[in-house]
């Protein structure tokens, strides 16, 4: 079963979905509370970094090194590389991963640097990435730097 956060997470990316925008979503948890939540929003605001993961740290706004020490970040799909720079930058200890099916991020990175991945796979992460994917090639290319 998914827990709570990961459920906030699924509700993010279907409100991007429902924006007409990529179906990605995240939030940040602090001691157990949600301080922060985002999602992808480059095709909604045509910004070229507006991740999810990216969002959502935004949106929670300046913490304190401790306080990212304390944080979990869960995200409905495998951070890219600019994601991950993130975590590492403000040492995030843990992200939790609604599916890495779709797109295998920056794990490897992540792990090396001694953050604590854990991935759901989760049926329903995977539909929507498939789905989106499927029916915007295009978008979902230039999302991930690709031609």
């Amino acid at each position: 079963m998914i827990d709570k956060f990961m459920e906030e997470a699924i509700k993010q990316a279907q409100k991007s979905a429902q924006e007409g925008g990529i179906p990605i979503g995240a939030v940040l948890v602090l001691d157990e509370q949600i301080i922060g939540r985002g999602h992808n929003q480059r095709i909604q605001k045509g910004s070229p970094t507006l991740h999810a993961e990216i969002d959502c740290l935004e949106n929670a706004g300046r913490l304190s090194p401790e306080e990212y020490k304390r944080s979990k970040l869960y995200t409905t799909l495998s951070p890219c590389h600019m994601c991950s720079g993130a975590v590492l930058l403000y040492k995030i200890p843990e992200v939790i991963i609604g599916e890495n099916i779709s797109f295998l991020g920056a794990e490897e990175l992540l792990k090396k640097n001694g953050v604590k991945l854990y991935v759901f796979n989760d049926e329903r992460c995977v539909k929507i990435m498939k789905d989106y994917i499927e029916d915007n090639p295009k978008l979902w290319k230039e999302d991930i730097g690709e031609k």
